[in-house]
């Protein structure tokens, strides 16, 4: 959460000439609702279900790069979809980073009245154990969002060979 993943996915797709999507606003057109929406009448375990799903038709589409939202990775089901049928690269910031950023908005359901630093730290305790599966980690600062692209691709390059 916080970290850029639907910005720097959209660079990074177009760097790479593939489509972007983005979880997120897939599954709000899936449900004609926002998360926000989702969460406040279904809650979240529902809203994980469902995101899975969305998620699952989305890898079936060909290659493309998709940002999905930060607790998709935890399930395990939406993990081995990822894990079977995609490159998974972990965008990993310093919490204070990503509770700055996340504290601009108040479209977050995980942070809506309380401290995003908080939230975020304990989140990161839960999952960045997780997120560590993922096959490649870039780690990002406060820069540009080109120079985390051009970090992603190095990255990506190095996987490669």
């Amino acid at each position: 959460m916080g970290v850029g993943k639907s910005s720097v996915g959209r660079r990074l797709a177009a760097a790479l000439d593939l489509p972007f999507k983005d979880a997120d606003t897939e599954i709000e057109a899936a449900a004609g609702r926002t998360i926000p929406e989702i969460f406040q009448a279904f809650g979240e375990a529902e809203f994980r279900d469902g995101e899975r799903r969305v998620i699952a038709r989305l890898l079936d589409e060909g290659p493309m790069v998709l940002a999905t939202g930060g607790g998709a990775f935890m399930n395990d089901q939406t993990r081995t979809l990822i894990r079977e049928k995609a490159l998974s690269v972990w965008l990993k910031a310093d919490v204070e980073i990503l509770a700055r950023r996340v504290g601009r908005k108040d479209n977050r359901p995980l942070v809506q009245g309380k401290d995003p630093l908080a939230v975020l730290t304990a989140l990161a305790e839960v999952r960045y154990p997780v997120y560590a599966q993922a096959d490649i980690t870039v780690e990002l600062g406060e820069t540009p969002h080109q120079e985390s692209v051009a970090a992603i691709l190095r990255a990506l390059e190095a996987h490669a060979a």
